[in-house]
């Protein structure tokens, strides 16, 4: 089996996140790992209170992974985080396989949505390259 890297969102339970941090967001990594994938980038996003309700909750912690997993395993991985309390809601993108290393590099960096108009103008011109150079391979 094919390994794909997807690129998950995870908006978390606030409250739970307070309490025990390490636990809700190791979370992510037990259930990839026990599916068999491997996390290759994980960290708190950012914290927001929501536009709507979601579950009751007004506010939320929004988590970045990058992980690797079968892609027929991502029925089941999705069946493990709607069950989960301390997970809202969550959204998985197969990232293209020529972009991995660039996204990952980028999570890695801390330059996620700085709002510094500087930063972010050179976030967006590596992305540019990025897929200019992909287009280029095809």
């Amino acid at each position: 089996m094919t390994q794909t890297v997807y690129e998950g969102l995870f908006v978390l339970d606030y409250d739970l996140y307070m309490k025990d941090a390490e636990t809700v967001s190791g979370q992510i990594t037990v259930v990839v790992e026990q599916l068999g994938g491997e996390i290759l980038h994980s960290k708190k996003w950012d914290e927001r209170e929501l536009a709507y309700p979601i579950k009751g909750h007004r506010q939320a912690v929004y988590w970045l992974a990058y992980f690797r997993l079968d892609s027929e395993k991502v029925t089941e991985l999705s069946q493990q985080f709607q069950l989960s309390d301390s997970v809202l809601r969550f959204l998985f993108l197969n990232v293209d396989p020529r972009l991995v290393d660039i996204l990952v590099e980028h999570a890695k960096s801390g330059l996620l949505h700085t709002g510094e108009p500087s930063v972010d103008k050179v976030v967006n011109d590596i992305f540019d390259q990025a897929a200019e150079d992909a287009e280029n391979d095809v």
